[in-house]
């Protein structure tokens, strides 16, 4: 027994001077990269075609979005890469026209997107608008502070669409990679 004894203490005492462990590199934790992907909805516009054959002229909507998130520090440092997802839905008896400007805070254009639809029926038009390294210069979302949203008649306000509930819609949603570190 004391031999068994003897021969388990030399083989712990082996095990421990012979185990393999690597050196640990508690440094590594500054060279960590997060870069989260962030998602959200930026508008949502639907009008109905009784409103459109109401207005007179051809644009029968336009407004100003504040869109302050773009310019916060946090993003404007942070962001590397992003896409504008767009969709439009028209089930009217006209011919759309949406043109989205991109606004900084002197209301000067940065950028501006154009969708044209022809009347219903149509499939949903679907786009998307890529900013950095493999698309629109970033500078553009960095510096927006308002996006203007025309939509403009190009037919005339006096034909009804037989769809149930004719209107044009527009969705919007954003997409972006930050780096947090």
């Amino acid at each position: 027994m004391k031999g068994v004894r003897i021969l388990c203490m030399t083989l712990l005492g082996f095990l421990l001077v012979t185990s393999c462990s690597e050196n640990q590199d508690f440094d590594q934790l500054d060279n960590l990269e997060i870069t989260p992907d962030y998602e959200t909805s930026i508008f949502y516009v639907k009008a109905q075609e009784s409103l459109i054959n109401r207005v007179a002229g051809l644009s029968f909507f336009t407004q100003d979005f504040n869109f302050d998130a773009f310019e916060e520090p946090f993003f404007t440092k942070r962001v590397l890469e992003g896409v504008l997802t767009y969709e439009l839905e028209n089930t009217t008896s006209k011919p759309i026209e949406i043109r989205l400007e991109f606004l900084d805070e002197g209301e000067n254009i940065l950028d501006t997107e154009v969708f044209r639809m022809d009347a219903a029926p149509t499939a949903i038009l679907s786009r998307d608008v890529a900013y950095g390294a493999t698309g629109k210069s970033l500078d553009i979302i960095k510096s927006t502070s308002e996006i203007r949203l025309t939509a403009i008649n190009l037919g005339d306000n006096s034909s009804e669409s037989d769809l149930p509930d004719p209107s044009v819609v527009l969705r919007s949603s954003a997409k972006f990679t930050l780096e947090l570190q």
